[in-house]
């Protein structure tokens, strides 16, 4: 398939000279992007593109000089901008790319990629199909492909059919599911690749007791993690691959929240950044905080779970863009 689509630590030429095809849609120069992510923090986009509708954005990347970097975003709910900002053409779809559909054959359902995940698990519930696993994930659907995402025992992988892309030339493509490789909090997609809706295959449920299974779900979250707080949801995955099943007998073995406890990592900050005493796999900007303070609080927590127990913490977070000069 290529190239992992969505590396950690990307760094861009500038594209602020460079002229880019005409578009339906808006494109926007020197874009801040602090507003459009859940942690509030992060500097421009040399261009901020949100295509009208899928030939909008066909039309766009391939007329785009090939050498100019394109990062596809969605609703900044697993990321990190940095405070120097992306040198790229950062993607963000809108109203074009929300719809949900049921299928005909009444098992189907085919999301947007910026439906959220939330609004998924609704309308398939309203439909008398299980999706109820994505109804506390945050984000929106094509961050949730890109990250398996998954929680209860339930990931993306187990219901994904295919997904429809545009690829980096402005081509339109179904991809199998299979083709994305779905690992755990990862797959792979070619570079530059943009997801533009996903179709799921979900088991048949009593619309009532899927409402009320989702209700109990969000209860639970509340009870447990800082949802009142900008955070990006999980900081760090988990050491042994799994993620908390929600289950009675979910030991708890090998969590990062455990992990980190154990390092004296729960609650601490610095600048405006902390390590939510709620959850302490929970990283949040608790006012003023900066990228920076953010990502180094993060790697501050790494080291001492490293030196306490031997462990190396992945981040889950996304982070992208430029540093500025310390």
């Amino acid at each position: 398939m290529g190239n992992i689509a969505h590396p950690t630590d990307w760094l861009y030429s500038s594209t602020m000279t460079q002229s880019l095809p005409p578009v339906r849609g808006t494109l926007t120069p020197n874009r801040p992007l602090a507003e459009l992510t859940w942690l509030r923090v992060g500097g421009p986009a040399d261009w901020l593109f949100s295509p009208a509708d899928e030939a909008d954005l066909a039309g766009f990347l391939a007329d785009l000089d090939p050498a100019i970097p394109v990062f596809p975003m969605g609703v900044g709910s697993n990321l990190i901008v940095r405070d120097g900002g992306i040198r790229a053409v950062v993607i963000r779809l809108g109203r074009g790319f929300n719809g949900i559909d049921i299928g005909i054959d009444g098992e189907t359902i085919t999301a947007g990629a910026a439906a959220l995940d939330a609004h998924v698990a609704r309308k398939a519930a309203e439909a008398g199909l299980d999706l109820t696993f994505l109804r506390t994930i945050p984000g929106s659907i094509g961050g949730a492909v890109r990250m398996n995402a998954g929680c209860y025992g339930s990931y993306v992988a187990d219901h994904l059919i295919s997904v429809r892309v545009v690829t980096r030339a402005g081509a339109l493509r179904e991809i199998p599911a299979a083709d994305l490789q779905l690992a755990y909090r990862s797959s792979i997609l070619p570079e530059g690749w943009v997801i533009v809706s996903a179709t799921f295959r979900a088991a048949k449920g009593d619309p009532a007791a899927l409402e009320a299974r989702m209700a109990d779900q969000i209860a639970r979250r509340d009870a447990s993690q800082p949802t009142k707080e900008r955070s990006a949801g999980s900081t760090f995955r988990n050491p042994a691959g799994y993620s908390s099943t929600g289950r009675a007998d979910d030991t708890h073995e090998l969590k990062a929240w455990k992990v980190i406890d154990e390092a004296g990592m729960r609650g601490a900050t610095l600048g405006g950044a902390q390590m939510s005493p709620m959850h302490s796999n929970f990283l949040i900007n608790i006012g003023g905080a900066t990228a920076a303070d953010l990502e180094n609080l993060g790697e501050d927590v790494r080291k001492r779970v490293f030196q306490q127990r031997g462990i190396t913490l992945e981040w889950e977070i996304m982070r992208v863009g430029e540093r500025l000069p310390e």
